[in-house]
């Protein structure tokens, strides 16, 4: 076999070289010998092609113990399935795994003429961000709520949306309508527009929903938008016993059960109870932070897929027990 020119990392080289030590099974050596070059600069091939995204390496726990933990969070929390990555040592990495974790349920499940109602906030913009393949479908998503400033934000729904249309080969379509104004005879008024209207409609009979779960801190998307005061969500934990939301602004307590908020009535977008009539809906929290507002979202009965982490997992299934 012709001898291979290590002098320049070119891409071909090195997805031949990854093809045979990944999914051939050959190893260093092997390539090594075949291709007359040292074992030292297979290494360093394998080490380029990781640090220029030709190959991904997922690491998750064994496969039975995954499995266990989802069938398990299946019949803890009545749910269709559970999708469980494994902890990383940082919320960006671990937010990132759960999204590779959503975004291959979606390529292996999604078919051509579905539609995705789309949520905001930074799980679900991971899943938009991931580099990983996904089977093409032509498949549309639609913006579960409207914009948020500033547009074209990396967390709004509307830029996630094109996004995973573009990762998908599929199409996107936009809520063109605030995702907050002063006054609920406005929002009223906005619904009743045809555009507004016809978008909130087909993500109302979406055949999926993807949704990020919140946690109510004070540091949140949410306060930094200027929709509620830190005080505000210190107030609905304390006064009202909320624990976390959905969607961003609807709020719920540990047993599943609505909390008010101060901006009742000035969204334009899907409410928990709308979300209750979508055949499938994927409830995502990466964080260590949210097991409790994790806990009460799925007791909303709104969720009937789970993407989280297993130690999050773990504590979920804790907290069922203690609760029967």
């Amino acid at each position: 076999m012709e001898s291979i020119d290590c002098t320049e990392f070119d891409t071909e080289l090195l997805t031949r070289v990854s093809i045979l030590y990944y999914q051939e099974g050959w190893t260093q050596d092997h390539i090594a010998r075949e291709h007359k070059i040292s074992r030292i600069k297979v290494g360093r091939l394998l080490k380029k092609a990781r640090d220029h995204g030709i190959v991904e390496i997922n690491i998750r726990h064994h496969p039975v113990y995954s499995t266990n933990l989802e069938q398990q969070l299946q019949k803890a929390f009545g749910l269709k399935t559970a999708l469980v990555a494994i902890d990383q040592s940082s919320e960006e990495k671990q937010r990132k795994q759960v999204a590779r974790v959503v975004l291959k349920y979606l390529s292996d499940t999604l078919r051509d003429g579905d539609v995705v109602a789309v949520g905001q906030g930074r799980n679900i913009a991971a899943i938009a961000e991931t580099n990983t393949f996904v089977h093409p479908r032509n498949v549309r998503f639609v913006s579960a709520i409207g914009g948020t400033h500033p547009a074209g934000d990396e967390i709004n729904a509307d830029h996630i949306c094109r996004k995973l249309a573009k990762c998908f080969d599929g199409v996107s379509e936009t809520l063109y309508a605030p995702a907050f104004v002063d006054s609920p005879k406005l929002v009223e008024q906005l619904k009743q527009n045809d555009t507004v209207k016809q978008a909130l409609d087909r993500a109302r009979k979406a055949d999926v929903g993807i949704v990020g779960i919140g946690d109510l801190n004070e540091n949140s998307h949410m306060v930094n938008l200027g929709w509620f005061s830190a005080q505000d969500l210190v107030n609905a934990r304390r006064e009202q016993g909320a624990v976390g939301d959905m969607m961003g602004y609807d709020f719920f307590r540990l047993d599943g059960s609505c909390v008010e908020s101060s901006i009742k009535g000035r969204i334009i977008g899907l409410t928990t109870s709308e979300l209750k009539q979508m055949p499938e809906v994927i409830g995502i929290a990466s964080e260590n932070s949210k097991v409790l507002a994790t806990f009460g979202a799925l007791q909303t009965g709104s969720i009937t897929i789970l993407a989280t982490t297993v130690n999050n997992a773990l504590a979920l299934l804790s907290l069922a027990e203690k609760a029967l």
